[in-house]
């Protein structure tokens, strides 16, 4: 079975960059059977789909998000990560990642709760 956990500060500052890191176990992130996700859901919101990397290290993003956003992975560590520049409170929300086959994220990690103040 895949795990998948998530890490990372729970407070971020407006303006900073929010840094998030899945480790994976498992399952190899490198494996040409799968991709890897990112999804948030702020309070009050519904899940929102922020981006991918596929096995290969090519990535996707949500266009409301894609100026902001960057998806990277560390093979040799089965992580993959995820920064969200010049945050504000309303990227306050619970970050997950998941494994992605067939354009369905099946696998989830048990999220992580990101909180933008000052």
């Amino acid at each position: 079975q895949v795990q998948l956990q998530e890490s990372g500060p729970g407070l971020v500052k407006p303006s900073q960059t929010l840094s998030l890191t899945c480790t994976v176990s498992g399952g190899s992130i490198t494996s040409s059977d799968y991709a890897w996700s990112w999804i948030r859901q702020a309070p009050g919101k519904g899940l929102e789909w922020m981006g991918v990397i596929a096995y290969d290290g090519s990535t996707y993003y949500s266009p409301s998000l894609k100026s902001r956003t960057s998806i990277s992975r560390d093979t040799s560590k089965n992580q993959f990560s995820l920064q969200l520049s010049s945050v504000t409170p309303e990227d306050t929300a619970v970050y997950y990642c998941a494994r992605r086959q067939s354009s369905v994220e099946g696998y989830w990690g048990q999220g992580t709760q990101v909180t933008v103040s000052s």
